[in-house]
Parts: C-alpha cells; sequence; structure tokens
C-alpha cells in the first residue's frame, strides 16, 4: 500500500466542523473521504466566529461568499439583568481595547453550511459520499466504515465530528461524563428601530443568558436561555406578544422590536468524553464537547480543534491515526477544551444559583473585570486566542524591565 493510501483521512459528519475539517486536511495535501449528507440550509441559528476562526475559513476559501451576509462584532457587553439584591455592574469589552477592529462576525447558518458545502464539493481531494456510517470497524492500522448504501470507507484516521451523541465516538469506546441543563434555548432572530453599532449584549437572567448578536441591518439574532417549559410557552406566542416580551428584556435598548419567521427551541445539555483521540478516532466539534451557548465558544472551540489536528497530522504524514499521533492531539486540545467547557458551565450555574455566596462572587469578578482594563484586556485576548493573554503580559513585563 503506497503513501499516499496509508495517509487517507475520513471525516464523519457532514455540518459546520465536518465541512471544515475535510476542507482543512485536503489543504494540507491529504486526500480525503467526507461521509454525510449535505448540509442543512434552513438552519435559522447565526454561528459568532471570532478572528482566528474567520483567518482559518479565509484560508480554505469560504470566507469571501459570507462576508457580505455577516455583521462585524466590535463591542461586546454583558448586564445583570437579574432582580437579585447582589448585582453586577455592566461590563463592556471593545475589540478596540486590544488594537482589533472587530472580535469576529456573526453569520447565519443558512449561510455559512452551503458556502462550505460549495467549496467541499469543488475540491478535486475530497470524496465526499452522501451516506450514513452504518457500522465502525477500528483495527491497529487503519478505521473502517461500512456506509448506509453497501459501500466501505477505509483510512488511517477517522475524524468524528459527527455531533453530540457521535457514533464513531462510541465506536472507539470512548466514554463521556453527560450532564443535563434544566434549560433550553429559544434561538430566533428579530428586526429592531434602533441600531445595534455591530454591539452583542448577553443579559445575564435568573435562568441563563439573554443574547442578542446583530446581523446586518437593524436585525439581530437571539439566544434566550429559560426554562424547558417557558421556553415552550414563548415560542407559542404570537409574532406581537413575543416581540413585547422580548423588547422588554431589552430593556427597549434598541427600540421596538419586530421578531422574524422561524423559532427553533434546544435542550441544553453537557458532555465531556473522558479522552479526545483514541483507536483511529480524533473528537472534533460536538463530539469533543457539549456545553450551554455562552460566550461564542462553540464552533470557534472547534475550529481549533480541527486546526490541532491537522497541523499533529501533518508531523505524522505516513500514519496521522497512529497511537502518538493521537495521544499528542489528546495532549494538546485537553487544556483549551476544559479551561471553556468549564468556565461556561461555572458561569451558568453562578447565573442559576440562589446562593448568596455564588452571587457575591460572581458580582466582584464582574466588578473587578469591568474595572480593570489590564484583566479585561487579558481575557479579551484570551477570548480571541488561547495563550494571547499571557503573551502579552509577558511582553509588557519583558518591557518594563528593559525600561
Amino acid at each position: 500500500m503506497d503513501r499516499r493510501e496509508t495517509a487517507r483521512i475520513l471525516v464523519a459528519g457532514s455540518g459546520p466542523a465536518g465541512l471544515i475539517a475535510a476542507l482543512g486536511f485536503a489543504d494540507a495535501g491529504f486526500p480525503v473521504t467526507l461521509v454525510g449528507p449535505e448540509a442543512n440550509s434552513q438552519d435559522g441559528r447565526t454561528t459568532a466566529l471570532m478572528n482566528p476562526a474567520l483567518k482559518i475559513l479565509e484560508r480554505l476559501g469560504v470566507l469571501d461568499a459570507v462576508r457580505s451576509q455577516a455583521a462585524p462584532l466590535k463591542v461586546m457587553r454583558i448586564v445583570d439583568a437579574t432582580s437579585r439584591l447582589i448585582r453586577s455592574p455592566v461590563v463592556i469589552f471593545r475589540a478596540s481595547e486590544i488594537g482589533e477592529e472587530q472580535f469576529g462576525l456573526n453569520l447565519p447558518n443558512s449561510a455559512l453550511n452551503p458556502a462550505l458545502a460549495s467549496v467541499v464539493a469543488a475540491h478535486s481531494g475530497i470524496e465526499w459520499r452522501n451516506a450514513m456510517v452504518e457500522t465502525w470497524r477500528l483495527e491497529g492500522d487503519h478505521a473502517h466504515a461500512i456506509l448506509s448504501d453497501g459501500s466501505e470507507a477505509t483510512a488511517s484516521l477517522a475524524v468524528a465530528a459527527d455531533g453530540r451523541l457521535s457514533p464513531a465516538r462510541e465506536a472507539a469506546n470512548i466514554s463521556t461524563s453527560a450532564r443535563p441543563y434544566p434549560q433550553a434555548a429559544l434561538v430566533l432572530n428579530f428586526g429592531h428601530r434602533s441600531d445595534h453599532a455591530f454591539t452583542s449584549t448577553e443579559f445575564h437572567t435568573e435562568t441563563g443568558p439573554f443574547t442578542q448578536v446583530p446581523l446586518p441591518g437593524n436585525r439581530s439574532s437571539l439566544v434566550w436561555m429559560v426554562e424547558p417549559e417557558t421556553a415552550k410557552e414563548l415560542a407559542a406566542l404570537d409574532d406581537a406578544a413575543l416581540s413585547m416580551r422580548i423588547e422588554q428584556r431589552m430593556q427597549s435598548m434598541l427600540g421596538r422590536v419586530s421578531v422574524e419567521p422561524g423559532r427553533q427551541i434546544y435542550q441544553l445539555s453537557g458532555v465531556t468524553p473522558r479522552c479526545f483521540a483514541r483507536n483511529r478516532v480524533a473528537l472534533v466539534g460536538e463530539a469533543a464537547h457539549v456545553f450551554p451557548p455562552i460566550g461564542a465558544q462553540g464552533l470557534n472551540l472547534g475550529v481549533r480543534d480541527i486546526d490541532d489536528l491537522v497541523g499533529i497530522a501533518c508531523k505524522n504524514r505516513d500514519d496521522p491515526g497512529a497511537v502518538k499521533a493521537l495521544a499528542a492531539y489528546d495532549f494538546k486540545r485537553r487544556p483549551d477544551i476544559l479551561a471553556r467547557s468549564n468556565a461556561v458551565n461555572l458561569l451558568n450555574k453562578s447565573l442559576l444559583s440562589q446562593m448568596l455566596p455564588a452571587q457575591m462572587a460572581r458580582s466582584a469578578g464582574l466588578g473587578v473585570l469591568g474595572g480593570f482594563a489590564p484583566l479585561r484586556a487579558f481575557f479579551m485576548r484570551e477570548g480571541l486566542r488561547p495563550g494571547s493573554g499571557f503573551a502579552a503580559l509577558a511582553g509588557g513585563l519583558r518591557k518594563q524591565i528593559r525600561r
């Protein structure tokens, strides 16, 4: 078997993470087999992608096709909208504080998914099989996938981009720690009278964040985390009543609100695998991490999964699914994934907690963050690029020493 065959990559899953993984490996010179149905172009959700992820999309030839339908994120704001005794001050993060024009772009999934699919379909290095994996057979030197059309796909490395329930993860015998949440997310888009000024506002409430993210024009997307029954009740309201509820929750910050067609409800949960690669399978995207939609972490974390995995595979081209390569990927991704997921879970718990110490700790933390510019800059840099906050601190310290 020649070198090209031994280095073949099999990507399971054709959502955004799977499509980006296929493009990333093909761009790095690996032959790729992508398995999964065509992406959903009717998804009404949006995805906030930060600058590092956007640079990867640009390198892969995707960004230009969606840029005109996206809105820049220049300011991010946290507002305590609880009615509790101890409330946090408003915290404002401006990209200009850290020398950035924007933090990222908010992209409609109905634009992102087809754009990714179009570039994948046109790539000569990617074989896209429009089928599902029915059975996995993982051997010492290869991963085999038996597909729903009766065919078989074989590769040195299987990339599990097949979602939170991930059959590939299960086949690799990677156990998980799962946590149900007492929350659901109501997701929709809405128009508003006032200009959002490219500002995203996360209102913290007793049931979780209510997050408005700008879209082009006087439009925004919304993720509203509430109790599951409340989500159903809100989704059942007529347009006028729901628009009024949203405007009230936003404290009329954007003036009169008008909801658009298309409301979706997602039950929230958390999933953390015990490891992120094993038995010829590497986990990316929601196969590797599931947590509440707070702080624009989801797909951004998934893009970093893919970028790190491709980088490690390039150092192990003859056998990117070998034990040493998978161990390197697990070691590389573990700190980032655990830090992000734990931070999101801790913030979510602090919002739901009725305990006074938890509320005091949250208020004090946000107060320091809002009032101390160097700390705020550190968190903004870390939010964009893990390690960049520490690098900036070290650079500033070196300057002080030279002085």
